[in-house]
């Protein structure tokens, strides 16, 4: 059986930035981990030398995965702090441009929402 996706479907699921993706990619991974320490959970009564091997070198990449997680978390905070600070710096320094081309985008927004 294949799942086919139409057009519309698969652009919807396209990050539209690299932050997007980057969130993305941290809600994925976490949903990964998961279901991981779920299965290491279910898997605990099995005490099969080759399963505790297993079990210990996933617990392992579970570990290092959340670390890298953590380290994504942060690097996105940081991004989206340095980016409200430039605008908000930005829009103190030119508030009446700011005003001005938020004047601006409102009326094209008006006028293309006004013709359907």
């Amino acid at each position: 059986m294949s799942i086919r996706y139409t057009e519309k479907e698969l652009d919807m699921a396209k990050p539209k930035t690299t932050d997007d993706a980057k969130e993305q990619l941290i809600k994925d991974f976490k949903a990964v981990i998961h279901d991981a320490e779920e299965l290491l959970k279910a898997t605990a009564n099995q005490t099969n030398d080759k399963v505790a091997g297993v079990r210990a070198r996933a617990e392992e990449n579970i570990n290092n995965a959340r670390r890298k997680l953590d380290e994504l978390e942060g690097d996105v905070a940081d991004r989206a702090r340095a980016a409200y600070q430039a605008t908000d710096q930005l829009l103190h320094e030119n508030p009446w441009q700011s005003a001005a081309i938020a004047a601006g985008v409102g009326f094209l927004l008006g006028m293309l929402l006004g013709r359907r």
